[in-house]
């Protein structure tokens, strides 16, 4: 494995340190300050279009579609070391229109959707004038399971009828968000993977309702994690997308790159945190002595350091795997990673916090938020223990399969 930046990357990689640093770490206040003057957690800050109109003219634009005729034809590889540094910032991913769930809908409908779906609703996303969501965790059902939903779709005529309740439905409550990409159950018959299907509601459909926005740890996310009811909502059959059974396939195909642009995200996060961590550390002193001259401190550093270069260097490798053999034969490698970089990222964070004291659990800097972040990142695309059931069942299926 060679994991050194292809030349096309290290362009890519060199224009994205600029911006981030002449651009979207000095946009961070601003940021703030607009969002607080606006009043509404849900406002679209105007440093934010801005920025993303600034990332457009310099090429950092939909830098995650390995397509060229539509993105930046990088290879999930090339990507990832960009992913890292955008995960330094709240607003980098989405100056660059790469953010989450947008990216991932975006592949899905690059990968599985018609002609019309692409037309009518990648096109605009690819432009970053609209946004969109994904609708599969239910509040009723053990969503770990993906196969578990119960929301129904029944087809009438031309038209499928839709009932039922997600929530968690990330991005939903952004006034830009024109549609959701909804999963749900077709079928009761047949193979339990082939019961699912997924299809494209409007926002605006008859019959939908967001009942909420959900906080994470109290914070109120700007794209809003929405509650939303589906009471007879119709939507033509042209909106399903793929046939009726693809469901699941479809939504594997959607979390394999998915997953690791959240770890390398959550990489760069880390470093930002043991960066700040550092820096607290060599201008605080306690009874007489710098924070850093602290052994406890330094084992913490030391520590994070080992840690974070670990796990990016086992996400590159399962971006590697996804390049050269695909998600099945890196299934194992991104369910390791899945676990491994929430974990590193939320302890890296935890002490940064410690070392800031108050500060950092304040909003005066972005520790606390970034602490909330990670932690649901152990149950968002999968809990860790459904990533650890499948890492057992691969590594004991390849033991017999050795005639162990």
């Amino acid at each position: 494995m060679d994991f050194s930046f292809s030349e096309r990357a290290t362009q890519v990689r060199a224009r994205l340190l600029d911006f981030m640093a002449e651009c979207v770490y000095p946009s961070e206040a601003v940021y703030a300050a607009q969002m607080a003057e606006a009043g509404d957690p849900h406002a679209v800050a105007p440093v934010l279009e801005e920025l993303k109109v600034e990332a457009r003219s310099r090429g950092l634009w939909n830098l995650f579609l390995p397509d060229a005729e539509l993105g930046a034809g990088l290879t999930v590889g090339e990507y990832a070391p960009l992913a890292e540094i955008m995960g330094r910032s709240v607003l980098a991913s989405e100056a660059c229109n790469c953010s989450p769930p947008d990216s991932g809908n975006m592949e899905l409908l690059a990968m599985y959707g018609s002609a019309e779906q692409k037309s009518q609703w990648l096109a605009p996303l690819l432009d970053g004038t609209i946004r969109s969501a994904f609708a599969m965790t239910e509040p009723d059902r053990a969503s770990s399971d993906a196969t578990n939903i119960a929301m129904r779709f029944v087809r009438d005529g031309d038209d499928y009828v839709l009932n039922g309740r997600k929530w968690w439905t990330s991005g939903a409550l952004d006034p830009r968000c024109a549609f959701l990409i909804v999963m749900g159950r077709t079928s009761d018959d047949g193979p339990r993977h082939r019961q699912q299907s997924q299809i494209i509601v409007p926002m605006d459909a008859e019959g939908l309702t967001v009942l909420r926005n959900l906080p994470v740890f109290g914070y109120r996310h700007r794209e809003g994690h929405g509650e939303i009811e589906f009471d007879n909502v119709r939507v033509p059959a042209s909106n399903l997308i793929g046939k009726e059974g693809d469901g699941f396939a479809i939504a594997q195909g959607r979390l394999g790159p998915g997953r690791i642009h959240h770890c390398m995200r959550t990489v760069g996060a880390a470093e930002r945190a043991l960066e700040m961590m550092i820096d607290r550390s060599v201008s605080r002193s306690t009874f007489g002595e710098r924070i850093a001259e602290r052994a406890n401190v330094r084992d913490w550093i030391a520590q994070a350091r080992i840690d974070i270069d670990m796990v990016r260097l086992l996400t590159l490798e399962a971006a590697w795997l996804m390049d050269t053999v695909g998600y099945k034969q890196a299934a194992s490698k991104i369910s390791a990673i899945k676990i491994a970089a929430p974990e590193v990222g939320l302890r890296v964070v935890d002490q940064a916090i410690q070392i800031h004291g108050g500060a950092g659990v304040s909003d005066d800097t972005i520790l606390a938020e970034l602490w909330a972040h990670l932690r649901t990142m152990r149950i968002v695309d999968g809990p860790d223990e459904v990533h650890r059931m499948a890492i057992a069942r691969h590594e004991i299926r390849s033991r017999a399969g050795q005639g162990a």
